[in-house]
């Protein structure tokens, strides 16, 4: 309900990237993890699209990692160092 509520702001609009994180945090938490992977890919470039300080990104690029890991998909992992 909390994503449908804000996806029609603009992507600069922080209730719209707090509602985007949650949302991830949410799938990642009742295990569904391809799911939450792709929410976590979204954020990421979106945020890259808006010029999201880099502490930011930093956390965006560690909550995508831990998508990456959860999957398995340690090489991915890997190559965002």
């Amino acid at each position: 309900a909390c994503w449908k509520t804000y996806v029609g702001r603009p992507e600069t609009a922080v209730a719209r990237r707090l509602a985007m994180e949650n949302l991830g945090s949410g799938l990642s938490a009742a295990g569904h993890n391809g799911d939450a992977l792709s929410v976590r890919e979204a954020e990421f470039s979106m945020r890259r699209r808006i010029g999201e300080s880099e502490g930011s990104m930093l956390a965006v690029q560690g909550n995508l990692a831990g998508a990456y890991e959860a999957l398995g998909r340690l090489e991915e992992v890997l190559s965002m160092r």
